[in-house]
């Protein structure tokens, strides 16, 4: 119990510095950002009234007059309450409407790519380690070499083959245009197909690692004296490969698929401007392009809790599994 109690403790105070740092860091940029986007709002037709620019500079500090810990009190309690401001670029939604409607698309494509990338190159690694020497080895560079692949390239080569000659998938968008979103069957069909491209994407790209990291973790355990006793004990193969040696090599795999997962969130970029996917890394390059520092920041304080969120989940997961890292909690 205590050994839950300081990671949830770690968790906290790491989150209140995500906070804090993310309250500093646009008071440190150099002119005063909250004019900068009072003047792209006018630009784009946006009503400043006195109510829009005390929200702005509540959020990225500005000349209101106020004491500072007195704006730090008031940023606090606008982020408990939700309220991250307006998006300059999509004025005037609400940038947590905005982070709302992508942060969906980019967990759903991303994460399921992510788990399956993850899974497969754990059970291939794990296979393949055992049965170290042999053709399966081949697997190992071929994998890697995708790998290597620069991501947008293969994504341009995958859209190419198999949307644009093939016609197997949907090019663009996240769902068929003429469908309006909800949770009915056409539609989650329609979102299903037309993911389906960018997740394979993603996992072709990403299952090579994971699969040689597992390969020579398990090639260093079944080295070890307990693999060695549980074969002088006459164990099934199959029994020593999963229970002893896997059990043990997929441990920093664990802690490596810990820090992909929170990155999720964050999207991939790449992917989502190659096949124009409405996720959160489409936002998020929109956001640079418009200077949007609202929409940015929102954004950038999501990925940082998703990042602690996981890592804390791991963290529990990795007590549960490997009972030692709970000694001397």
């Amino acid at each position: 119990m205590r050994y839950y109690a300081r990671k949830f403790a770690f968790y906290l105070v790491a989150f209140w510095a995500a906070l804090t740092l993310n309250f500093f860091i646009p008071r440190l940029m150099p002119g005063n950002p909250v004019d900068i986007l009072m003047a792209k709002l006018a630009q784009r037709g946006g009503t400043v009234d006195p109510s829009a620019r005390r929200a702005y500079e509540l959020l990225l500090g500005g000349d209101s007059g106020d004491p500072l810990l007195q704006q730090y009190l008031s940023y606090l309690d606008n982020m408990f309450r939700g309220d991250l401001g307006v998006s300059v670029s999509s004025f005037p939604t609400p940038v947590s409407e905005i982070i709302g409607q992508a942060l969906p698309w980019t967990l759903v494509l991303v994460g399921i790519a992510t788990f399956l990338s993850f899974a497969l190159g754990i059970a291939l690694g794990t296979f393949v380690g055992w049965r170290r020497g042999t053709w399966l080895d081949g697997l190992v560079p071929a994998t890697t070499v995708l790998a290597a692949v620069p991501y947008f390239w293969l994504a341009l080569i995958l859209a190419a083959v198999l949307a644009a000659g093939l016609g197997w998938f949907p090019l663009l968008g996240g769902y068929d245009v003429v469908l309006t979103p909800g949770w009915d069957g056409e539609f989650i069909g329609s979102a299903i197909y037309h993911g389906t491209l960018p997740a394979l994407t993603i996992v072709i790209s990403s299952v090579g690692g994971w699969l040689l990291g597992m390969r020579n973790m398990m090639v260093s355990t079944t080295a070890e004296d307990y693999v060695l006793t549980a074969r002088a004990k006459g164990l099934r193969d199959s029994r020593i490969m999963v229970k002893y040696a896997a059990r043990n090599a997929v441990l920093p795999s664990v802690a490596g698929f810990a820090i992909s997962l929170g990155f999720v969130v964050s999207g991939s970029v790449i992917t989502e401007q190659v096949f124009s996917y409405p996720g959160i890394g489409s936002k998020l390059l929109q956001a640079v392009q418009n200077n949007d520092y609202a929409l940015m920041q929102g954004i950038f304080l999501v990925i940082t809790v998703a990042v602690l969120g996981a890592n804390l989940l791991v963290d529990l997961l990795y007590a549960v599994i490997d009972p030692r890292t709970r000694v001397g909690g």
